[in-house]
């Protein structure tokens, strides 16, 4: 039996007991019904604002154009119509949201992206804590997370607030709660805001057991929930407190995951449960989060989060964040992927960017992403309107360009210039031929003897803007050695017209197409061909009479009010209509003198936002004046980040707390010295159980805080060492690597 498609997720056979799949062809019939009415007619939905409080239901009314927007897409089993995730499929519009307060800040549609980060000291500390938060807020945040693990933490916060207050720092405070019902009861007396995770505030720690339930087991449960969370919902309401459900796709419930399985579906379902409660008790001052270490499931649940609350007429607003994103670029790249992609289509009211670094240095790459949020939805950037049919929204598949195949009579091999798991490309200048030794290494070739070779890590194809002259023979000779070993060499139609280049890939304007000007060249001229995306269909319509390997999807930096990503959907639209399978590289030009931290976030939210639908083959990143390595370094941090072409050891790596049992910066450190070289390897390292297990479900390794001092070793989310010694505790990684054959030796140095 194949996999089911519900909502756009696949939910399949094999986790769906006798009670999940009752409950699901339920769920489905349910869906069928609420989906043929217009989704703001439908279901339990508040005259107004939900701050108001008013319940009063509404009677569904059958829309005039039950499916416009809704269409279900050619050839896709989906079970319901396609569901209504953002305000503009065309352009940035912001998702009109409630106003939440968190203290005296104003989260919501109305007001700027809001900034935020979490303390790292041991909240028992007090005044390292007030130092903290008082540094953190000079930096620019909003809004301060602190961990409260216990009673002692909540009777810390209370010292906290007030020393805050002595010194004139009103910064709002967030407890952030994991299995303590309790201490969150406690602490809400004096933090303007509580944040509970769904997964494990009233159920047990998942143990990852496959639970069947009859449906009054199952409804004891809901009403075991709704008792535990009832009184704080009731005392949020008493102190005038915000709150945020916030479900972490590595802490979901034994319960929920035996019921929906371990999915964004599961995810939405589990922060449901507790909202459901919220508006029974008439508390709407709470916003919703659904956090992931992968930044694709990430963006596929707060799609599913949102499009289900356009079905029920529910508008709170949403924390974003890729949960245990990293350090560095790595962890910049991932955090640029999932927000960055969320924000261009409007969603999103306050974010946080995870970093394992110290908590001050995340608000820099926080604040630059909430502008780029900001400027999008201020200026409405996008096309012009179009119907969209065929990209999934909450279920990667990707499309695949037709990859290069070899053609009788030619006399080097094309099949390299593209690679099957997502190409990168890079702009070369002619005064790198200058030194072809350090211009094949740029490119991350192995050197034999000074003669290139590709490698795991190896550029496709390069982009060369100026050839050398015909005389240069030292330059041609370069080139050569690089088109010998199956990269491509791509190169403008004036110059392969008046300086010829054997065996170039010839690059085109969709305009010079139109003028035949490709007749100038030799039969057989391998092509790439520059579009814009927002031209025309008619000019569009020279692409089905044109044999090119390859499109560039290319707009101008210049260009400030046409959205790069709404136009390459647009773009892919038109292929998929008439069956135009090119590949399509994303051709980013960057400013002269941008500072890397804007490239990365650029990279991440303009070109990850299209990969994590599976739109697109690869990268090609111009930035004049940027170092070679970085800019291909970038390229292959944004493929593995949307879980395409995986080149190195993959890290997910908690930012750290006042749980962190140990220091992550160092031990991170010291885990990649030792693990670096190690790609298509998963290591997880974590400070402490909170999402341990479930996190790694995405690792092949973990490294986890179990009591100070020691460590446990899992492989996968199983535990097989406990109570390591901290010192030895690397090295016993790395053996455990070696024990499941993931293990080579690092490459030696040439």
């Amino acid at each position: 039996m194949s996999d089911l498609i519900c909502g756009g997720m696949a939910l399949s056979p094999s986790f769906l007991n006798l009670r999940g799949r009752r409950s699901f062809f339920l769920f489905v019939k349910a869906s069928l019904i609420k989906r043929i009415l217009t989704f703001e007619n439908v279901g339990e939905k508040l005259e107004g604002s939900p701050n108001k409080g008013k319940k009063a239901l509404t009677k569904a009314k059958p829309s005039k154009q039950p499916f416009k927007h809704l269409s279900s897409s050619e050839g896709t089993p989906l079970l319901v119509p396609r569901q209504k995730y953002c305000e503009s499929i065309h352009k940035t519009v912001r998702r009109k949201t409630s106003t939440v307060m968190v203290g005296n800040v104003a989260l919501g549609s109305e007001h700027p992206i809001r900034i935020q980060t979490m303390t790292t000291t041991d909240t028992k500390d007090v005044a390292a804590t007030v130092e903290q938060v008082m540094k953190i807020a000079d930096r620019g945040a909003d809004i301060v997370r602190i961990t409260v693990q216990g009673k002692k933490e909540a009777d810390a916060c209370f010292e906290i607030k007030n020393t805050l207050v002595q010194k004139n720092y009103n910064i709002p405070l967030v407890a952030d709660i994991h299995f303590a019902p309790a201490v969150a009861l406690r602490v809400a007396e004096c933090f303007d805001k509580i944040r509970v995770n769904p997964g494990n505030f009233a159920d047990r720690r998942a143990q990852f057991e496959t639970i069947e339930y009859t449906d009054e087991e199952y409804q004891k449960e809901l009403e075991h929930i709704e008792k535990v969370f009832t009184p704080l919902v009731e005392k949020c309401k008493k102190y005038g407190r915000a709150m945020r459900i916030g479900t972490n796709h590595g802490s979901l419930s034994d319960r929920i995951m035996s019921y929906y399985g371990d999915s964004p579906r599961g995810m939405v379902e589990s922060a449901f449960e507790f909202a459901r409660i919220c508006r029974k008790l008439d508390y709407h001052n709470f916003v919703f989060s659904m956090k992931a270490s992968n930044p694709v499931v990430m963006v596929q649940a707060y799609r599913l989060l949102v499009a289900e609350m356009y079905v029920a007429g529910w508008d709170y607003p949403l924390h974003l964040g890729v949960t245990e994103a990293g350090e560095g670029e790595d962890g910049r790249m991932k955090s640029a992927i999932g927000i960055g992609t969320l924000l261009q289509d409007g969603l999103g009211d306050t974010i946080r960017v995870s970093l394992t670094e110290p908590p001050e240095e995340e608000i820099d790459p926080c604040r630059r992403l909430a502008n780029l949020g900001m400027k999008a939805a201020e200026m409405q950037k996008g096309v012009v309107p179009f119907e969209e049919k065929h990209r999934h929204y909450f279920d990667f598949q990707r499309r695949t360009g037709q990859l290069p195949v070899q053609k009788e009579g030619e006399e080097v091999d094309y099949r390299g210039v593209l690679h099957r798991d997502g190409s990168v490309l890079m702009s070369v200048s002619l005064n790198q031929l200058k030194n072809p030794e350090l211009l094949y290494k740029s490119l991350a070739t192995k050197l034999v003897v000074g003669m290139p070779f590709k490698d795991l890590a190896t550029v496709d194809s390069i982009l060369l803007r100026e050839l050398p002259p015909v005389e240069d023979s030292d330059a041609r000779l370069a080139l050569k050695r690089l088109i010998d070993v199956s990269m491509g060499v791509i190169t403008p139609l004036s110059e392969q017209l008046t300086k010829p280049l054997p065996n170039a890939v010839v690059l085109l304007t969709l305009k010079e197409l139109s003028t035949g000007a490709q007749q100038l060249l030799p039969e057989g001229t391998r092509l790439a061909v520059s579009v814009r995306g927002d031209e025309s269909f008619e000019d569009l319509g020279i692409l089905k009479d044109v044999d090119a390997t390859m499109l560039l999807h290319y707009l101008p930096s210049t260009e400030d009010k046409i959205s790069r990503v709404h136009a390459a959907r647009r773009l892919f639209e038109y292929l998929a209509d008439n069956a135009l399978n090119f590949p399509v590289i994303h051709h980013i030009e960057f400013p002269k003198g941008i500072h890397r931290d804007n490239l990365v976030i650029g990279a991440g939210s303009n070109a990850g936002a299209l990969l994590v639908d599976g739109l697109g083959d690869g990268i090609l990143l111009e930035a004049s004046g940027q170092d070679t390595d970085f800019l291909r370094n970038t390229s292959f941090n944004l493929l593995q980040g949307c879980r395409m072409r995986n080149t190195k050891t993959e890290y997910v790596s908690c930012p750290s707390c006042g749980r962190t049992l140990f220091d992550l910066q160092e031990i991170s450190a010291q885990i990649r010295e030792k693990t670096a070289h190690l790609p298509g390897v998963s290591i997880a390292i974590m400070g402490c159980i909170v999402n341990g297990p479930g996190e790694m479900a995405d690792a092949d390794f973990g490294y986890v805080g179990g009591t100070p001092g020691k460590i446990d070793l899992y492989v996968g989310k199983n535990v097989v060492q406990r109570g390591i010694k901290m010192e030895h505790a690397t090295d016993a990684l790395v053996q455990l690597i070696k024990d499941h054959g993931r293990w080579v030796d690092p490459p030696k140095e040439e």
